[in-house]
């Protein structure tokens, strides 16, 4: 069992803001790991992975085999950050009973210690019935890439008083049924900041202002290896994108001069 547990997460709130990230990879989730146990107490294996690594233009491509292999190869390394795990479109929105399934693929197949459920109101039976079987829940409200087709891309929610209540009434279904956390996605900063003071669980914000428990940030974006153009609210805490470049220019140039490999670097 991994360090942080659902509840010392809960404990979080209102003690320190914190920092959560996505990995796709044990490549990334081993550098997480060497930060030591204190700073990232939670990791998530999204279904982003369908853009960031797959390249495709939304998350609805992703399977739910898909989701197992990564969050299997994340949890492989990870010893001390909870693993969240995100159950991708389709395998929850047409059967209660198949989303219950799949959930349980991601922990016993996976390793992940939750899963993430986007969707307010209308998932709250599965939330509930998932946390009675011991598998901890957090919710995702605001901009959820799965209903990208319904939203008519991805854009900003909760901006008119009536979206705005309905969302807060949606967090606080997903609380009562047992969520240890939500997600806010792509809301305006003062809902954000609402939501975090109404709310007894952590909100973990992305695009939705400083006002919330804690951020999370894609791998690659905060990094700065996304290529082209980002979000509003990625901000790029390294320049990883252009390393890599530079690194790739020296290393063609170092072939075609014949000085890589040299004679330390070739066998006997």
């Amino acid at each position: 069992m991994r360090t942080w547990t659902p509840q010392k997460i809960r404990a979080l709130k209102g003690a320190r803001r914190f920092a959560t990230v996505t990995c796709y990879d044990a490549t990334s989730a081993a550098i997480v790991e060497a930060l030591g146990p204190e700073a990232i107490p939670l990791v998530l294996v999204g279904d982003s992975v369908g853009m960031v690594v797959q390249g495709h233009d939304s998350t609805l491509p992703v399977t739910m085999d898909e989701m197992v292999y990564h969050t299997r190869c994340v949890g492989r390394v990870l010893r001390t950050a909870f693993l969240l795990s995100d159950l991708p479109f389709g395998a929850y929105q047409a059967d209660e009973a198949e989303g219950l399934r799949n959930a349980f693929r991601l922990v016993k197949e996976g390793g992940a210690d939750g899963v993430k459920i986007e969707g307010g109101e209308r998932v709250v039976p599965l939330v509930r019935r998932l946390v009675e079987a011991g598998v901890p829940v957090c919710g995702h409200l605001g901009l959820t890439p799965q209903s990208c087709l319904a939203m008519g891309g991805f854009k900003v929610q909760g901006r008119e008083p009536q979206a705005a209540e309905r969302l807060l009434r949606d967090a606080r279904a997903l609380e009562a049924a047992g969520c240890f956390a939500l997600v806010a996605e792509g809301i305006p900063a003062e809902l954000g900041a609402r939501l975090a003071a109404e709310l007894a669980i952590p909100v973990i914000g992305i695009g939705a202002g400083s006002g919330t428990d804690g951020q999370i940030l894609v791998w690659q974006d905060l990094l700065g290896l996304t290529q082209g153009r980002v979000p509003r609210f990625v901000r790029r805490f390294g320049a990883l994108g252009d390393a890599a470049k530079a690194a790739l220019t020296d290393y063609a140039a170092a072939v075609a001069a014949g000085a890589f490999p040299a004679e330390g670097e070739a066998y006997a």
